[in-house]
């Protein structure tokens, strides 16, 4: 298995960076969902939270298309 050098690693900088902070942000805001609404379509508060910050990027995607309850 090869390491990564520093310099490999600087180059795909300016792509990694906007990725983790889109990862970030929808982690974050899926988060503040699941923590303001008691309602979901499946499972509970404690199943949403460990699939939106353990299941990185996909997790809060997930969440909004198939978890999110209705809104009242």
């Amino acid at each position: 298995m090869e390491v990564m050098t520093m310099n490999e690693l600087m180059e795909y900088m300016p792509f990694l960076i906007p990725v983790i902070i889109l990862e970030l942000v929808l982690m974050v805001t899926a988060l503040v969902h699941v923590l303001r609404h008691p309602d979901y379509r499946f499972g509970n508060r404690i199943f949403w939270i460990l699939i939106v910050m353990f299941i990185q990027f996909l997790g809060p995607v997930v969440y909004f298309v198939f978890g999110r309850g209705d809104e009242s």
